[in-house]
């Protein structure tokens, strides 16, 4: 039993691998993910509803309806070119350049599958 532990962790070593308890997320193969901010959610909603309708509604309002509507399109375009995937509104993540930040209370407000 010696020799066999000894002749794993001789092959581990030299061809560069793991400890078998050892999880490298490095290696992991996640599918790529793309992320849409939209900063213009308050303008689109007063250029739908008015002026003064839109300063009535807060900005969190105004985000979330935009967002509901981006997802909604998104998900009947991508389903009409047989794209099978999952979208989600999240909160508590920006993005700025090639920056992505995470911040506290990080949740996902809607999710979807198509």
């Amino acid at each position: 039993m010696a020799q066999i532990t000894a002749l794993t962790a001789a092959i581990r070593h030299e061809f560069n691998l793991p400890h078998p308890n050892y999880l490298d997320f490095r290696r992991l193969q996640l599918p790529p993910m793309i992320v849409l901010k939209i900063s213009n959610s308050s303008e689109v909603v007063a250029s739908k509803v008015g002026k003064f309708l839109e300063a009535l509604t807060p900005e969190k309002v105004d985000q979330a309806a935009v967002e509901d509507q981006v997802i909604k399109k998104l998900v009947e375009n991508l389903s009409a070119e047989g794209i099978k995937g999952e979208i989600a509104s999240v909160n508590g993540v920006d993005i700025e350049g090639s920056e992505l930040s995470l911040h506290d209370g990080l949740k996902v407000r809607k999710h979807t599958s198509f």
